[in-house]
């Protein structure tokens, strides 16, 4: 499964949970380099997902993001699945 095909299933699945605002962050020239691919926040809680395929890796930016997030107290990992995100998401709403 492409990585596109595993956000298309992520973000299909988000529009679903209540509370949930998220959106598919696009990167390009005016975007910022390194953020998770999925932005969500439920119930005030903010979530960064970079989603990869299994063999897909996170580069030294992406971990780098990503720790900055969790400092900030906010969720944030590598996702390769719909089932890691929900997991991430019950975990973290409890």
């Amino acid at each position: 499964m492409k990585e596109s095909d595993i956000v298309k299933v992520i973000m299909k699945y988000l529009k679903t949970v209540p509370g949930c605002f998220c959106w598919k962050e696009h990167g390009g020239m005016y975007g910022t380099a390194g953020i998770p691919d999925i932005i969500a926040c439920i119930d005030g809680r903010f979530f960064g997902f970079e989603v990869k395929t299994e063999d897909g890796k996170p580069t030294k930016l992406q971990e780098a993001t990503i720790r900055k997030i969790l400092a900030a107290g906010g969720t944030a990992l590598v996702v390769r699945s719909v089932d890691e995100v929900r997991t991430a998401i019950n975990g973290s709403l409890r």
